[in-house]
């Protein structure tokens, strides 16, 4: 195939094909960054919470002027009543839950070597092993661990146990346990370390900080009521934590129980992510209209010029053309302008791209998806130009040169 003549015929349409090629470049440009978000939202929501999410729920309850003691102990001990109930304990929070013990630590007492922010769970006795947590370092908090709240939302001194992404964080390439950090005046030793454990807020620092979480064991008190673990078989605990909120509201009446935070983990993980599946909907949804107007271009353009060119294919078929022939001249004009707009689309997506992480602190489009957005639009347009080059090759010699 001479590619020269398909270049001339080309420079004589010069507004269409700039036109499609510059629909082209558009295509690619947001089909790259489009499907770049949509794995990055994927990702995001591909996250361990190292937790037995299928058997856990949280009743929440609201209640500044409570008893904190007489509360937990009502609660406690009613909510244990219900049929299906494995366990329940006090925790400040869950995973996929609200944001309960965020804070910032550091490896000295002085607060000179910042470790980052990391998120306490405070739970109390039996919360250790409702969870499931795995440790791969350490033995499970014991009942001399569990420690009171002096001041605020931490005992003083206590031992915790911390994930293993937070160790090699901290200490890398060391044996953590033993070692100690500091959250202002609030001392920590390291006594065990859990293989994942997801924070409250999955991360909102970056994939990297997903899991850098702290389990604090700490006795229920002031500080630490309102917030109860429930475990119960899976297949059951939809029906137990139906009759816990019921439960709760009469074990409590003085107290306001939270709707939306009682649920299961599993509901709680699907709410935590529902605004990334939509905005990864969304993003699906322009990708396919995008892609559909793309090949409804080319086809239009492809269907024009082999109308305009009927008289050129049937003195071509004359001159002893095939019908692959005229096959393979309008492929490869349209591989052509296709590549041109994905020329033109490359320097576009990284364009765009740019502008996302300037404004939107959006990370670096991976060099991998230039070319598996280059193939699918050159897929797209071989596809697209198909039945208009048939159309063209399937038109009899002598038709075609009597038509005017």
């Amino acid at each position: 195939m001479q590619i020269r003549p398909i270049l001339a015929a080309l420079r004589k349409h010069r507004l269409a094909t700039l036109l499609i090629a510059l629909e082209i470049a558009l295509a690619c440009a947001v089909l790259c960054n489009a499907c770049f978000l949509i794995a990055t939202r994927m990702s995001a929501m591909d996250i361990r919470s190292g937790v037995d999410e299928a058997a856990l729920a949280q009743v929440k309850l609201d209640c500044d002027d409570c008893n904190a003691n007489d509360l937990n102990a009502r609660v406690l001990s009613g909510l244990g009543k219900i049929p299906g109930v494995r366990s329940v304990s006090v925790i400040n929070t869950v995973p996929f839950g609200d944001h309960a013990g965020t804070a910032g630590i550091s490896l000295d007492p002085a607060g000179q070597h910042f470790g980052g922010v990391v998120d306490f769970y405070v739970a109390g006795p039996g919360s250790f092993e409702a969870l499931g947590l795995k440790r791969v370092a350490g033995a499970p908090p014991g009942p001399d661990d569990y420690r009171r709240i002096d001041t605020t939302f931490l005992p003083a001194d206590a031992s915790v146990w911390v994930t293993r992404a937070l160790a090699e964080h901290l200490w890398p390439g060391a044996d953590p346990l033993g070692k100690e950090f500091w959250m202002d005046k609030f001392h920590f030793r390291v006594a065990g370390v859990l293989a994942h454990f997801a924070r409250p807020g999955g991360g909102e620092g970056g994939p990297s900080t997903r899991e850098w979480s702290v389990f604090v064991p700490t006795l229920p008190g002031k500080d630490l009521s309102g917030v109860y673990l429930l475990r119960a078989e899976p297949g059951q605990l939809p029906r137990v934590l139906r009759d816990a909120r019921a439960a709760a509201v009469k074990l409590a009446p003085e107290a306001v129980l939270d709707q939306q935070a009682s649920r299961t983990i599993g509901e709680l993980r699907d709410r935590y992510f529902e605004s990334d599946r939509a905005m990864a909907g969304i993003l699906l949804g322009v990708i396919v209209a995008l892609l559909l107007v793309t090949a409804l271009g080319i086809v239009g353009l492809a269907s024009f010029w082999v109308a305009q060119r009927r008289k050129q294919i049937g003195v071509r078929r004359a001159l002893g053309a095939t019908r692959g022939d005229i096959l393979r001249y309008f492929q490869t004009e349209n591989f052509l302008i296709v590549s041109l707009g994905i020329a033109l689309g490359m320097l576009l997506a990284y364009a765009l791209n740019l502008t996302l992480m300037e404004f939107y602190e959006l990370p670096r489009l991976p060099l991998s998806y230039l070319p598996v957005g280059a193939a699918a639009l050159w897929a797209l347009g071989q596809l697209a130009v198909l039945a208009p080059a048939l159309r063209a090759a399937a038109v009899p010699p002598v038709v075609a040169t009597r038509s005017v």
